[in-house]
């Protein structure tokens, strides 16, 4: 299972402009930080990134309301998606909304990490009205970013460009910001090494932009040697994606560590496939490595329904896939959430 990763490739390559972060200059990033503990953020009346970040839905209220029940557990980080059709179509209002999420995040104590580009679910998105979520189905309406056919249209690739460079150079002297994850499971939706040139491509643009928060991307699939080693090689701090019981992620870990630079697990925590916050999360925190779990309040996203079963009827399953809060904020599991607290430190 581990053998895509290629002890020789913490070896800088040729292929980044600017300098990737030395393992002394990462851990020190690092020690600046409390454990770092979030989940992957989207509000609960968002079906996707456009519905998220579009000015017609874009919803600080809400959002307000959500990052303080995230500041009442201890959380002190999110993994928030952004889309480049949403900086497309108003570069400086996108701009603006991603200002003013910032401003409630420091509010209530949360340094987030933003996300670029993604190869999962849909592959081609739409700015407007999004659809409404398919019953039962997880995650109906996520988009990719570019998508398929447009990572590979070079007119894509240059808008894509100077969406990234803006944005970077906008936001990558602000301090509210933890780090910049560059592409999420670059090769899914079956791409596999075809993500490979732009994935290369939006690190160069990352070190041009050459912002001071630390930039990664999230090794997932143990079989995509030739990504993984990229990644590896050009990531300033160490992420990963890992929903495997508390046993076999603890030897992911061992592995990653081998690499001398911080660890920090970008998505983990699906119940029914035994990652759950009991036992990967002490892990986690026992072993340093930040932990970041994949959904925070049910909502239309869909997350409490696994990638495996969907549920025609709508009804609520008998365990949750993902996510910690039902829509009015009280807990789905009363006992994971002061487990969190616990962890966090945070007092009853």
């Amino acid at each position: 299972m581990l053998s895509g990763i290629n002890v020789m490739a913490q070896q800088k390559t040729g292929n980044t402009q600017g300098k990737v972060w030395s393992a002394q200059k990462a851990n020190d990033w690092y020690k600046q930080h409390k454990w770092l503990s979030g989940a992957n953020y989207i509000p609960a009346n968002a079906i996707n990134q456009l519905e998220m970040w579009q000015a017609d839905t874009f919803d600080p209220a809400t959002i307000d309301k959500e990052l303080g029940w995230a500041q009442g557990i201890g959380f002190n980080t999110l993994r928030v998606f952004l889309h480049s059709l949403a900086y497309k179509q108003d570069p400086a209002g996108f701009k603006k909304r991603i200002n003013q999420f910032l401003t409630i995040a420091d509010k209530h104590h949360i340094q987030p990490l933003f996300v670029f580009l993604d190869d999962c679910w849909n592959p081609v998105a739409q700015v407007g009205k999004q659809p409404e979520p398919k019953t039962g189905v997880h995650n109906s309406g996520w988009l990719q970013d570019p998508g398929d056919p447009a990572y590979k249209d070079p007119a894509k690739i240059a808008e894509l460009e100077i969406y990234v460079k803006d944005i970077l150079r906008t936001f990558g002297h602000d301090k509210r910001i933890l780090m910049w994850d560059l592409f999420n499971e670059a090769g899914n939706s079956n791409k596999k090494e075809t993500s490979l040139p732009l994935l290369t491509k939006v690190f160069q643009w990352a070190r041009v932009a050459n912002p001071d928060q630390p930039v990664s991307s999230g090794v997932w699939d143990w079989s995509f040697e030739r990504i993984n080693q990229f990644i590896i090689s050009n990531s300033d701090v160490i992420t990963y994606h890992d929903y495997s019981p508390v046993d076999d992620h603890r030897k992911v870990v061992q592995i990653l560590k081998s690499f001398g630079k911080p660890l920090i697990c970008t998505e983990y925590m699906a119940r029914t496939h035994n990652s759950r916050f009991e036992t990967v999360m002490p892990m986690l925190k026992k072993e340093n490595v930040g932990a970041i779990n994949w959904g925070f309040v049910a909502g239309k996203t869909n997350t409490m329904y696994s990638w495996e079963k969907p549920m025609p009827d709508g009804s609520e399953p008998e365990e949750w896939f993902h996510d910690i809060f039902r829509k009015d904020g009280t807990p789905y599991r009363q006992k994971e959430v002061d487990l969190i607290r616990q962890l966090n430190g945070i007092s009853k």
